[in-house]
């Protein structure tokens, strides 16, 4: 099987290409990536050497690009990863949000229309759910939830997902969509809470937790994420979406102080900066589907892997050291510095 993985020099996609790597040996494995800010090609270098791996520097947005890599390549499926993802640089810039998460999947479908795809999965977000209150534990998210998107990075991933599913009814694109809890692990950038908080902890400086931390997130492992998508490109049902959870809940400040306790610094070093503009208040996963259909589970306690994911950045440092500098300092001064 030939695969294309978009966004593979991210943190999920990433780890997606070595999962696959390592289950199916004799798959061979396209990477595109554009190489933004987010993107590091020293993430890929354990496979590089690999035969079955080819990197290809590009925008999934750029149809010429991709329409001669489809026309060159021949693939059997696509993984689309490649989006912008954090939340709060939506805030500040919307419209590239809307440029590589709707119309670079457009362009996507697109090719895989016109070069016989046989199974084009778009890999999406519970955050286009909106959000559940903190006084529900009983709720959860379910695939026939209405799409209430809070944020830009929200709605574009929600449209996305939208013209999936119109490119399934209208053209018979055999496609599949995942929405997935917030993942942690290995390669994760650190804009994101807990690569950010482990940082800033190892370097004893303030850790900004948004608001009073109450806001409750369900923490699934990227390792089990990887497994859920590989069991759906093989066994998933066309014109089907799966919410994949880690049935992990935590609110945003018990994850920092586990990472404190874990790395043996003061709570002390906690800041309380003021809240992101429309910040969710919860998000939880029913993966009950998944599970049912395909026997997918996650195996990995937050617990865990938050040990797993600490170790690896101690162990790691260089990679995060090297990412952490220029314009991602620039950012994090801006949207962090006056709270």
């Amino acid at each position: 099987m030939k695969i294309l993985v978009t966004g593979a020099a991210g943190f999920i996609g990433s780890n997606f290409v070595f999962y696959m790597l390592d289950k199916h040996p004799d798959y061979e494995i396209i990477a595109l990536d554009a190489l933004t800010y987010a993107g590091n090609l020293e993430t890929l270098k354990l496979v590089m050497n690999n035969e079955n791996f080819t990197f290809v520097r590009g925008d999934i947005a750029d149809r010429e690009c991709v329409f001669n890599l489809f026309e060159s390549a021949g693939f059997d499926v696509v993984v689309n990863f490649a989006a912008e993802s954090h939340v709060d640089r939506s805030i500040e810039d919307p419209g590239i949000f809307l440029k590589t998460n709707i119309l670079g999947t457009q362009v996507l479908m697109d090719a895989a229309r016109k070069f016989g795809v046989k199974r084009f999965h778009q890999v999406g977000t519970d955050e286009v759910y909106g959000d559940l209150p903190l006084d529900r534990p009983d709720l959860f998210f379910t695939e026939d939830m209405p799409v209430t998107a809070s944020s830009p990075y929200s709605a574009s991933k929600a449209s996305a997902d939208l013209l999936v599913m119109a490119y399934y009814r209208t053209y018979g694109l055999p496609v599949s969509i995942s929405r997935c809890s917030n993942n942690y692990g290995p390669y994760q950038f650190p804009e994101k809470l807990i690569p950010l908080m482990i940082a800033n902890a190892l370097a004893d400086k303030p850790l900004p937790v948004y608001g009073t931390g109450e806001n409750v997130r369900d923490w699934l492992y990227v390792e089990d994420h990887c497994k859920a998508i590989d069991m759906i490109i093989h066994n998933g049902k066309i014109g089907e979406v799966y919410n994949i959870g880690g049935h992990n809940e935590r609110t945003n400040l018990e994850v920092v102080k586990t990472i404190l306790r874990q790395l043996n610094k003061p709570d002390s070093l906690i800041t309380f900066v003021g809240d992101r503009k429309g910040h969710d208040l919860r998000y939880a996963i029913d993966p009950a589907k998944i599970s049912g259909e395909l026997g997918w589970l996650p195996d990995t306690s937050f617990d865990v892997g938050i040990k797993k994911t600490i170790d690896w950045y101690l162990e790691n440092e260089a990679w995060w050291k090297n990412v952490m500098t220029g314009e991602y300092q620039e950012y994090y001064n801006k949207m962090y510095g006056d709270r």
